[in-house]
């Protein structure tokens, strides 16, 4: 039998390290989606705008075919060698990636190697997040008792509301004050090098924070018998998980990251007006998040999400209604606002309710794997199949609908999972 670590104290400062790292992370990571018009046209010019667009998201989404690869190979490394480290790696190749997009070469510039040069950085990008999500999530409700993990764990969201605010806030700056020539030749590069920079405060900041991985005798276990013990004896909670992380993850890139896309391609908003879109939902993802998480201690997990994703549910094809037939930037504000709360308060319960189904040993690898997988299979792919189906059915309602499907599906393991609130982990 193996002994967990001595829960450590946590302490505001100790939040702080944990999620600034990540966040600075998914800065580093998201800040793409928000420029996905300008690298479209530079890295993919082609005719129809549709595909340069679907190209340039295929880029965004690329990297997420290495994010299970690098959750499983970060996330054993901080089930063995410890959380720590394996944080600090991943926001070390988290700045290489970004350091590689920042001073990508353009199509005019090398022709066919710039979408290559592209793709390879964004991997880097995509392998580093694979590790970060398991082993900051596991850290962050390993600091935290019995009765507080739903308030720990929303701090993970938290982290990438502020990293989304700043990367949104930041590109709507850059789009407002340069001119156009200026953004096109190297106004969209800043947010890339803002991300390196950021990176060595990350790192500094994490020093001192308390190893929870527990007994050294974890450490000694082989990934072989980790991979088993994951995948074998604990198959079906790692597949529910996969399946519970695809509404959420759909949800997320849609709401937060498309929004912005959508009111520039398919309702005519100038860009510096449609990123006031992921500005909105970035700043409303952070205190509600709080807010969820705290709820979610109080009256479980599953009925915080499942309410929040039925009330999606009902509203978001009503919310898309509006949008088409308005087009303005007060009604994509306001139903942008609403989505965002409704997201907020399934995604904080969610992330707390799939990492305590993990026993410590195999936490990290087994988050990191089942949220990259996730992620990888639904959220990468959800911008491009949300033009895709535009394109397909002619209908700018179709994310709407297909954000129902991903919602309604992805909630069948409530039907089998059981209430993990204020129980033992």
């Amino acid at each position: 039998m193996t002994s967990a670590a001595p829960r450590p104290k946590a302490t505001p400062k100790v939040i702080a390290a944990i999620t600034i790292g990540n966040g600075l992370e998914f800065f580093d990571f998201t800040v793409y989606g928000y420029f996905a018009i300008v690298i479209g046209q530079l890295f993919f010019p082609v005719k129809d705008k549709a595909y340069e667009l679907m190209l340039a998201l295929g880029t965004f989404g690329i990297a997420f075919v290495a994010r299970p690869i690098g959750g499983l190979v970060l996330g054993l490394f901080a089930d063995k060698v410890g959380r720590k480290p394996a944080m600090t790696l991943t926001l070390i190749l988290m700045a290489l990636g970004a350091l590689g997009v920042a001073v990508a070469p353009t199509y005019a510039q090398i022709g066919l190697w710039a979408p290559v040069w592209l793709t390879v950085a964004r991997l880097v990008q995509g392998f580093a997040l694979g590790g970060e999500v398991g082993a900051s999530t596991s850290l962050l409700l390993e600091y935290a008792d019995d009765h507080s993990r739903g308030y720990f764990g929303s701090w993970q969201f938290v982290s990438q509301g502020f990293s989304s605010l700043l990367g949104a806030g930041v590109a709507a700056l850059l789009t407002n004050t340069l001119s156009h020539d200026a953004l096109y030749s190297w106004g969209w590069r800043i947010p890339f090098f803002i991300g390196v920079l950021m990176v060595p405060v990350g790192v500094y900041i994490r020093r001192h924070l308390d190893e929870t991985l527990g007994h050294r005798a974890h450490a000694d276990e082989s990934a072989k018998a980790k991979l088993k013990e994951a995948f074998s004896t604990h198959a079906k909670l790692i597949w529910s998980g996969v399946l519970l992380i695809w509404g959420g993850t759909v949800a997320t890139y849609l709401i937060v990251f498309y929004f912005p896309t959508y009111a520039k391609q398919y309702l005519g908003m100038p860009l510096s007006v449609s990123l006031w879109a992921g500005v909105t939902a970035s700043a409303i993802l952070i205190p509600v998040s709080i807010f969820a998480g705290r709820l979610s201690d109080r009256v479980g997990r599953i009925p915080v999400t499942w309410w929040s994703r039925l009330a999606l549910v009902l509203l978001v094809v009503p919310g898309f209604m509006l949008l088409v037939h308005y087009r303005t930037p007060a009604v994509l504000l306001g139903v942008v606002a609403v989505l965002s709360v409704l997201l907020a308060l399934q995604a904080s319960p969610g992330i707390t309710f799939i990492t305590e189904l993990y026993p410590r040993p195999i936490r990290a690898t087994s988050l990191s794997v089942v949220y990259s997988l996730g992620v990888a299979i639904f959220g990468g792919t959800a911008q491009v199949i949300a033009t895709w189906l535009i394109k397909l059915t002619g209908s700018e309602l179709a994310p709407a609908w297909y954000m129902i499907v991903a919602t309604l599906l992805s909630s069948l393991p409530f039907l089998w999972l059981k209430e993990t609130a204020g129980k033992p982990i």
